[in-house]
Parts: C-alpha cells; structure tokens; sequence
C-alpha cells in the first residue's frame, strides 16, 4: 500500500485535503472521487523515521476490540445499511463517531480499503486478532447473501446480550472482592506488625501463654520467616500449571474440572449451553450453512471439551446427518438444549428455536450466578469473622493474666 496525499473540492465546492492509502494512483483517484469529484493534487508520501512511527503506533494492552463497542458499531451498521447508505461511506462516517481508538483505526484502514474495491470481508480479515470469529464469518456470510444489514442487527444483538451479561457479573463480583482484599490487607498488618510487638510484651512478662496466643505467634514467625519461600513455590505451581493445560491432557483436565465442580460446574454447563445456542441462531440467521456454523460455534465456546464435543458433530453434519441427533452423544450439553435443536429442525425454524433457548439458558446462568454470590457474601462474612474472633481472643487472653505476672 502507497500513501498519498491530496487536495480536492467537495460537490459543494470547499477545499479539502488528506492522506489515503491506495495500491497506486488510480486507486486511490478512485477512493478520492467517492467523496469529492475534483481533485487537485495528488503525491504520494514519503516515509520518514518509519520505525519511530511503528514505534509510536503499537497499541497498548489487549488487540482484542472490547464487546461493547463491537455492538454499538454493529447497530450504527445495521441502521445505515438499512437507509441505503453505500458500505464504503457507511464504515467512513461510523470511523469518526466511534469513541474507540482502536476501532476506529481499523475502520478507517477498511474504509479506504472498500472504497478501493475490496469486500468488507477481506478488509477486516487482516485483523482477525482484533475481531472475534464469529464477526468475521457472520459478516462473510451475509455478504454472501446479499442480508448483510441483517447480519448486523443479528450481531448487535449477540454482542449487546454478552457485554451486559460480563458487566452484570462482574458487578456482582465487585464486592466480595474488594471484602476479600480488604481482609487479607488487615490480616498482614496484624501478623507483621501487631502480633510481633504483643509477642516480645509477653514474653518479656514472662508466664505461660495460652494455646491460642502461641499458635498466633507460631503462625506469624513462620509467615514472617517463610513468606519469600512460599512466595516462590506458589509460583512455581501456577507456572507448572499455566504450562500443564496447554497440553492436550492438561486442557481435558482443566475443562472437566470446570464442568464438574459443585456450583461452578453447573454454571459453566449454561453458559456454555448459552454460547452454543446463541452463536449457533446467529450464524444460522445470518445465512451460514450448518455445517459450518457448527465449525465457527466450536471456536467461539470457552470450554475445551464443548469445543471437542461441537467439532465432532461437523463430519456427522456434513454426512447428511440431524444436528438433534448429533448432539444426542455430547456428553456435557443438557437434554433441553438437544430436543430444543431436534424440534427445531422439524419445525423448520432452528434459528428462532435456538434463539429462545439461548435466552433461557442466558436467564439461568445469570440467576445461578446472582445465588452464588449471594450465598458467598455471607459465607466471606463467617469466615471473617471466624478469623477476627481468633485474632481477638488470642490477643485478650494474655492480657487477662498480664495482672497475675506484676
């Protein structure tokens, strides 16, 4: 790609400029043209101090563009698409509303990219790691056949549903986190510098201790003394660990663990539920065939033994199979989620089928988790309290016999 910089006059005759980025000249006359029809100058652009520019263009943080902005840009596609608006001028004018940086870079890049000949699809593939699957294939798809506004207004609602559900969570979770910080800050100051001074006042007193004040100060000792030791061995263990479940047998284990534990595992089953039944609706109503939504929803879903389950299915499906029956040897998906995919295949609307279930087991995962934090809030509030009530009385004790030593 060249760059270029150029001068033209607006329909309405005003003096514009900029740089665009074209393959040569005449693409990118031709980009140029469909917003001003006169050009004046045209020169390309030459590249000065290139890696201090690479430098200063790398993005900070994750490549990923976060869910919200993906639905919110969905639903701008959506309704100008729907108006008649051409998709080069459509993604130009959605790059200047977008808040996103990041985004908006992208979306730039594309327009110019569109406006040159490209299809939506092929512009945006080079940023696959910006961009979940399901929005490139879903976008593929609709282009395809000829419903891409629908494809948007599908995927506005997908992603729309998936922000406000981690938002949701994550605000549930703010509170027994911060008790949880809270706790562990205070219990450090007490053990490093409360119970040492209490410990050297007691001793210097001379007495016997009680039991519960010698195991206090036998627990702070040994976290004093050890505490870089078990720093490292923690350490160790979750590198052991991080390195463990990128092997085959490792993501098996760290996947059935998710599934099976008590209360989490019943959760993580929804949620995949919810994951397969939604992206599954979206992709079928965007246009995809069958087997290959089932290949996009088996990337899409966050539990490694769901996605071997889902990919299983793709052979069958592409043998002339049912997806009802296919899913009837999942082990882990729930029986609703499997008569849901089979009635919805006799009735001839599995995408409107799958859509309802995908909203019920979205409710379900979401009032599963709403009950565990509520019953972990009172459950941190015990055990802290179990805790204070240790720390107190171990401490009062001594001092209830500190008068017998004068």
């Amino acid at each position: 790609m060249v760059t270029y910089s150029y001068k033209a006059l607006t329909a309405e005759g005003v003096e514009t400029k900029g740089v665009i980025q074209a393959q040569d000249e005449f693409s990118a006359v031709t980009q140029i043209r469909q917003k001003c029809p006169v050009i004046t100058s045209l020169t390309p652009v030459e590249k000065e101090n290139g890696k201090l520019q690479e430098l200063l263009a790398i993005d900070i943080g994750s490549p990923r563009v976060k869910t919200r902005a993906l639905a919110l840009m969905c639903s701008q596609f959506s309704i100008t698409l729907k108006s008649g608006m051409p998709i080069g001028r459509a993604i130009d004018m959605i790059a200047r509303q977008t808040d996103d940086k990041k985004l908006r870079k992208i979306l730039e890049e594309a327009s110019e990219d569109v406006l040159g000949g490209s299809t939506l699809t092929s512009s945006l593939e080079k940023y696959d790691d910006a961009f979940p699957v399901t929005f490139i294939e879903t976008i593929r798809a609709g282009e395809v056949s000829g419903t891409l506004d629908n494809s948007f207004a599908k995927m506005h609602k997908y992603y729309e549903t998936s922000a406000r559900n981690s938002e949701k969570i994550r605000s549930a979770l703010t509170y027994p986190i911060f008790v949880v910080c809270v706790a562990v800050v205070v219990l450090i100051v007490i053990m490093v510098k409360v119970v040492p001074t209490l410990a050297e006042v007691f001793r210097s007193l001379g007495g016997e201790l009680p039991v519960m004040t010698k195991i206090m100060i036998s627990t702070a000792n040994f976290f004093s003394e050890w505490w870089l030791v078990m720093f490292m061995v923690i350490l160790a263990l979750v590198i052991a660990w991080k390195i463990f479940v990128r092997t085959e047998r490792g993501m098996e284990l760290e996947a059935k663990m998710q599934l099976e534990m008590p209360v989490i595992g019943r959760i993580n089953v929804l949620n995949g539920s919810a994951q397969f039944a939604n992206t599954m609706s979206t992709m079928i109503g965007s246009g995809l065939t069958l087997n290959n939504a089932v290949s996009v929803t088996a990337k899409v879903l966050d539990n490694y033994l769901l996605q071997k389950d889902v990919e299983h299915m793709i052979g069958k499906i592409e043998e002339g199979k049912q997806l009802g029956e296919c899913m009837k040897v999942c082990e882990y998906f729930p029986e609703t989620l499997k008569d849901m995919c089979a009635v919805g295949e006799e009735t001839g609307e599995l995408d409107q089928t799958l859509e309802v279930i995908g909203d019920y087991f979205t409710n379900e995962t979401e009032r599963l988790v709403q009950q565990a934090i509520t019953m972990l809030e009172p459950t941190l509030l015990v055990i802290m309290a179990l805790f204070a009530g240790f720390l107190v009385i171990s401490i009062y004790l001594p001092m209830f016999t500190m008068y017998n030593l004068f």
